[in-house]
């Protein structure tokens, strides 16, 4: 039921309408957003490329690999070892036996003779195909070789068991490692639309739960898939040495073992990839939902919310547990299938030794082998589930990878010392190619200008600034510095040369010489002081128990936002850009810190090139030149006089903010 569904509480609080939900219809804000991938997950050739990561480690996993096989080969033989000690054990006791029913000197072939003239040929048959002395009992000397011989060899297995798994733990997590670093490198390639299409609660969600996911899952996987399959070739080889028959009998299992597994294993698939479709979803709402905590509760919408992360909460609870159950399923279904092998061993194995055709031993062999040939298929089928969990996360994760990157980083190089002569020539833009925002946009600002961009909302003043960072590229035209094309140049290097304030202040945990120093690596502690004087940080700051080295809390809640404001302004005067952008620097405070950041501003302004994007009209009075944009158009520039005098549609927005203000005034 949705929130606007939902009855209303006692108190009778109204509803408001119910907004867009989260979920499968779109995800991200704005122009660029789009519909999720539900593609399901194409398991062999990205479990093909998961494992491709591993490559640069390929000297140690030969050695892992090599450690395996003595490990395994240990293994292997020690049953067989154990089946001579058990026939040594065997044979001791029929001959005390024999020895205390047939006359004293009695050989071998005379006990048989005996045995079969009273009519006991299988007894006869069974000592026909031993080494029975009668009369003489248990050879312990024999048997303790033997059984130190078998002890030795699963210690010596066991410990290099031990050492291939952790050099297989050092693989995976240099592998997870340098799958973290690309991923961190992706992301600074990546274009600002990328992140406009994927909510972040998701895109976190990729980076930190999906990496998690695949190095649990290829540490858990990896060495028992290695160790199961190499035991898996050397059991079978010793079951057919020992007795062909019976070695044929268990094999029988093995298709019944696969088509189980297939079947189980592609009923689980898809929804492993649900479940982590799901959980990104979740962290998105979640991230989305105490990021906004206060609106949320401002406008009442805290049972909508609710309501929004219970039905994705259940749709990851059955996706799970749908994952979880049928997989679950492979364990009890494999091991049902062993133990119907492991019956028809041992009844045709007891045959054939009361028939004289094997020996007790060996088929106390061949029975552990049947176990050991079951349990590695039994393991196997058992780890799909983190197979499949594993490589549905890494599809995500290699999603992030494959993203179309921004263009690649020319060579070029701006003058030095750059002067701030900015030209949009012939600039066109949009964020969808159906929607043209910015066409054949064209103006010059002059160095150490300050050029004014005002309009109605939407009508592309702060996308103007985003073209000139490069955040996006064009579609067509040119933007210059000093002459030279910014597209021509690095975007680091571009973005040196230039100093940003948003409306939305952006500050890190730490202390707020840390802040400001943000925009300067590497500054004296002088210049951070005059920085913060100059942009009146310092006047606040002594304030402060600790002064500059006040701890900023994740959110800012321990200055206000005007003191927020202050320091943004006072990391971009560190910074000394050659151009200026402040984007609704002074939308959000009160009208007396207004005036002392107007103050900060315009120290900060001095000598530079400057673009200020604003909606209250007053603080752009003093600009060189106001560009009026109207639908991604300039329809008016000139200085404030001018504009005024012309009456079009400055005069239009001046009218609407302070002739319609005193109107009001007057009419109250």
């Amino acid at each position: 039921m949705s929130a606007a569904e939902q009855p209303a509480p006692e108190d009778k609080i109204t509803e408001a309408p119910e907004r867009p939900k989260h979920g499968p219809k779109t995800i991200g804000h704005g122009p660029m957003s789009q519909a999720p991938n539900e593609k399901a997950i194409s398991f062999v050739p990205s479990l093909k490329r998961l494992l491709g990561t591993l490559r640069p480690e390929l000297t140690l996993i030969w050695f892992v690999v090599a450690l395996t096989v003595v490990s395994v080969v240990f293994n292997v033989v020690n049953p067989k070892i154990l089946g001579e000690m058990t026939n040594l054990l065997f044979a001791g006791l029929l001959g005390k036996h024999l020895g205390d029913v047939m006359p004293a000197g009695t050989t071998l072939d005379q006990a048989i003779t005996a045995l079969r003239a009273s009519g006991e040929d299988t007894f006869a048959d069974m000592l026909s195909a031993m080494h029975v002395v009668p009369g003489q009992g248990v050879d312990w000397d024999a048997v303790g070789r033997v059984g130190l011989l078998a002890l030795g060899l699963a210690v010596v297995g066991a410990l290099l068991m031990w050492g291939a798994g952790w050099l297989l733990n050092e693989i995976v997590q240099r592998s997870v490692y340098r799958m973290r670093q690309q991923v961190q490198a992706k992301l600074d390639r990546l274009p600002l639309s990328y992140f406009d299409r994927q909510p972040r609660g998701e895109l976190l969600s990729r980076v930190t739960n999906d990496i998690d996911n695949i190095a649990q899952s290829l540490q858990q996987t990896l060495s028992q898939l290695l160790s199961n399959l190499l035991t898996l070739v050397g059991v079978l080889f010793m079951m057919f040495w020992v007795s062909p028959i019976l070695a044929v009998i268990a094999i029988i299992a093995v298709p019944l073992s696969l088509a189980a597994a297939t079947f189980i294993g592609g009923k689980a698939q898809s929804r492993f990839a649900t479940m982590w479709e799901s959980t990104g979803e979740l962290n998105a709402q979640i991230e989305e939902a105490y990021t906004g905590h206060a609106l949320v509760k401002v406008f009442n919408r805290s049972r909508e919310v609710e309501a929004e992360f219970a039905h994705t909460n259940d749709r990851l609870y059955t996706s799970a547990f749908g994952a979880q159950f049928i997989s679950g399923l492979m364990m009890p279904v494999m091991f049902f299938i062993g133990n119907l092998s492991y019956v028809a061993v041992a009844v045709v194995g007891g045959l054939r030794v009361a028939s004289g055709q094997m020996s007790l031993g060996d088929v106390q062999a061949f029975i552990q082998y049947s176990r050991m040939f079951t349990q590695p298929i039994t393991q196997v089928a058992s780890m799909a589930n983190l197979l499949q969990s594993g490589v549905a996360s890494a599809e995500r994760v290699f999603q992030v990878l494959d993203a179309d990157e921004q263009v690649p980083d020319a060579a070029g190089t701006l003058p030095e010392p750059v002067v701030g002569t900015v030209a949009f020539e012939d600039v066109s833009f949009s964020y969808s190619p159906d929607k043209p925002l910015i066409e054949n946009l064209s103006f010059e600002a002059r160095p150490g200008s300050t050029v004014a961009i005002v309009g109605p909302t939407g009508a592309g003043k702060t996308t103007l600034v985003n073209l000139l960072m490069r955040f996006y590229e064009l579609d067509g035209g040119r933007i210059t510095l000093d002459g030279v094309d910014i597209a021509s140049v690095p975007r680091a290097g571009l973005r040196s040369q230039m100093g940003m304030v948003l409306q939305d202040t952006w500050l890190f945990g730490g202390t707020i010489r840390d802040n400001i120093a943000y925009g300067r690596p590497g500054a004296t502690e002088e210049e951070i002081i005059t920085a913060a004087r100059a942009t009146y940080v310092d006047r606040f700051v002594h304030a402060l128990p600790e002064g500059y080295d006040t701890v900023i809390d994740e959110e800012g809640s321990n200055v206000s936002a005007g003191e927020k404001q202050l320091i943004t302004i006072a990391r971009a005067f560190l910074s000394d850009p050659a151009v200026l952008i402040l984007d609704e620097a002074t939308s959000s405070v009160d009208t007396r810190t207004e005036l002392l950041l107007q103050r900060a501003m315009t120290a900060l302004r001095a000598d530079r090139t400057s673009f200020v994007i604003a909606h209250r009209l007053s603080t752009i009075r003093d600009a060189d030149v106001i560009l009026v944009m109207e639908s991604g158009s300039i329809v008016e520039q000139g200085n404030h006089e001018q504009l005024l005098a012309a009456q079009g549609a400055y005069w239009r927005l001046y009218q609407s903010q302070f002739a319609g203000a005193a109107d009001d005034l007057d009419a109250a």
